[in-house]
This record gives structure tokens, sequence and C-alpha cells, in this order.
């Protein structure tokens, strides 16, 4: 008998409503691998890309038909293993600090690296990325990061985020560090998290005005909107409605969609995930999904994603479970599939903290026919 849960409840395609559904073609890459993988509607691979390491956390298809991808550095005496030293053993698991822009045949297009960058990397299209990255604080400054659990820095020294944008030539253009504009007292680490990583950023948007940058703090459960010139919070959303989230994106409303994981939910012994629309006015939550059968049905107590598609559906990915599905805006389930590919992690480190097969996801995306021009001519053929 099959001893892997998840692949005993089922893999693949696990059902669709055509007539509901946005449609289109979902990208994916597994956290264990270097491929991703491209399905349509039904669940059959149209294409994959052969990445140049193992996943850091995810690729996205960038308007002009490239993958923009995120992966780990590797060492040049063993491929399969994470190339550190590292700042600490997570790393090796939400390390992406190989930063590219591959063609439709998986050549490289562009490259930056960054030893510390890690979670999200937005591609602005002219070359330039907007990324998450780290800092080692000094002791003095490790000690002033309130909160987590006690004794738990690395040798006394807490890593701390910052957000870079570089240029076409990897030249730095904006920066905003968590050492220099993070209020300690304002975003307290919360008491279950280790004091190695503050505030744990893993997601970094470019607003359409161009003029503010939209970032989520995990381990302090708050997301900020930064002010570019001035380097302000201009915005906050805090873990009075918020618990350990992902994926912070602007709507085309203006609102905030927030994979909100539900670990720590203050107030409420009960677990779940749910995905939340906020008002950037009023702060108020006007949409909100959770699942219909049963709230605790539907969680993933770290990583995920929303995105919301141009039919008004949104697609979810439930990250620790490889779960990918796409739901109306009344919550009804039109498209599901669960990634089927399973590996065990190929570092020791990575291995130690999750053992066993794997078909983890950190987040999934829908396209359009039309946002992908050279699959069409591909399947015209």
């Amino acid at each position: 008998m099959e001893q892997n849960t998840l692949k005993r409840r089922g893999v693949g395609l696990i059902g669709v409503d055509a007539q509901t559904s946005f449609g289109g073609y979902t990208l994916f890459c597994p956290l264990t691998s270097d491929t991703a993988h491209l399905v349509d509607i039904n669940g059959k691979e149209v294409h994959a890309w052969k990445l140049p390491g193992r996943i850091g956390r995810h690729a996205r298809i960038m308007p002009n038909g490239n993958l923009a991808v995120n992966t780990l550095r590797q060492s040049p005496e063993q491929k399969t293993q994470n190339g550190g030293p590292f700042p600490f053993p997570f790393f090796n698991k939400y390390g992406g600090g190989v930063m590219s822009e591959l063609d439709v045949n998986s050549n490289v297009v562009r490259q930056f690296t960054d030893p510390f960058g890690h979670h999200d990397q937005y591609h602005l299209g002219n070359g330039s990325i907007l990324y998450a990255s780290l800092e080692a604080l000094s002791r003095e400054q490790s000690a002033q990061v309130i909160g987590g659990v006690p004794g738990s820095e690395i040798d006394g020294i807490t890593y701390a985020d910052m957000i870079n944008e570089v240029d076409a030539n990897g030249n730095l253009v904006w920066q905003w560090k968590v050492s220099e504009r993070l209020p300690r007292d304002e975003f307290p680490l919360q008491p279950h998290y280790t004091r190695e990583h503050y505030p744990l950023i893993n997601s970094v948007l470019p607003l359409r005005d161009g003029k503010h940058i939209l970032a989520s703090m995990r381990s302090v459960s708050a997301v900020i909107i930064i002010e570019k010139s001035t380097g302000n919070i201009v915005w906050k959303l805090s873990s009075d409605i918020l618990a350990q989230q992902h994926n912070a994106t602007e709507l085309e409303n203006g609102n905030i969609l927030i994979f909100d994981n539900g670990t720590f939910r203050k107030g409420e012994s009960m677990t779940y995930t749910r995905a939340i629309e906020v008002d950037r006015e009023t702060k108020k939550i006007v949409w909100e999904y959770r699942d219909r059968s049963s709230p605790i049905c539907f969680f993933t107590p770290f990583m995920g994603s929303a995105q919301r598609l141009a039919n008004g559906n949104t697609l979810m990915c439930e990250s620790a479970f490889g779960r990918i599905f796409e739901v109306t805006r009344d919550g009804y389930i039109c498209w599901e599939f669960v990634n089927p590919h399973f590996a065990a992690y190929p570092d020791d480190e990575t291995a130690k903290i999750f053992p066993g097969e794997s078909n983890a996801l950190f987040r999934a995306y829908r396209y359009s026919l039309e946002e992908i021009p050279w699959l069409k001519a591909k399947l015209d053929k």
C-alpha cells in the first residue's frame, strides 16, 4: 500500500469545471527539483524548463515570454548540493541568490547573483530586478530585535532583511534596510520564531504607480508599503488581521490580495488558511476565501500564493501539499491539481529539516494563451 499520504490521496488533475474556470496554463516549480512545469487545465504538461539549479522559490513568465526564476547556488564539486556556506541552516531551504531570465529553450538570457538573495525576486522587464536579501547585524543591533526565541541567534548574530533594486548591469540603484527603517517595537518577532532572521520578507512587489514597494514580512505578521523616495513606511497591516502571510499583491482596483497562512492567528485556536482582499483605504477585508466544507481543510503552515485572474477567479497554491486550485468569487472550486512530482531534498541540511519525499511548491501562476505567444505557435504546430 502506498505510504506517502499525499500520493495515496491522489495527484495530478483532481477535477475541472471548464465552463467556470479561467482556463489557460499553470506554471509551478517543485521545490526539490531544477525543473519548471507548465500544464493546461486538463493537467497535461505543455512545456518545461531546465533551470540553472534547484529552484530557490518560484518562477514567473515575463511579458516578453521569458522565464524569470531564482535558483540556489551550486557547488562545483557536487551539482546536487547547495553552494553554501549559508548564514544559517534554514537558508538552504529558501535561499534563491541566482536570479536568471531564461528563454523558451532554457538558455540563460541574463543572470545576477547575490549570495544572500532569498524568497522573492521581481524582474521589472528592462533587466532590473527588485529582490529580498540579507545583512548580518552587529551583536549590539541583534540584541535590539524584540521577541522571538531567546538565545536562537547564530553565534549571537541576527540576519536582517533588506530590499535591493539593481539595474541591467547589476548596479545597485535603490535599497531599503530593515536595520535602518523598521521600528523594532512596532514590529516585534512573534514568540515562536527563532532570532536568526528578522523579519523574514517573503514577497516584494513594485506598485503600479512606480513610487511604492509592497512587502510581506512573515515572522512579524505584517504587510507594509514603502515610499521609494523617502524610505518611509506609509501603510501597514499587522497581526491583528494577518498570521504568517505570504504573497501580497496589488489588484487592478488598488486593493491588496494576501495569502494568509493562519499559523498562530491571534484570538483563534482553530488553524486554517485563507485568502483575503483588503481595501487599502479602510484596511477592511472586502473578500475572503476559506474552504467551504470546513476551514481546516485548507491549510499550509508556510509558503503559499493567491493570484487574481482576469475573470475574477482566484488561483491559490496550498504549498506544503503541492495543491493548486482555482475558486470563483463566491468560493466555488472549479479546478484542482496536485503536483505529481515527488522527490527528496538533495542537500543534507534541508533533508534534515524536511525528510522524505516532498511535492511542495512555493507559488503557482496562471496565464492565458495570449500571454504566452511562443506557446500558441508551439501548439499550432
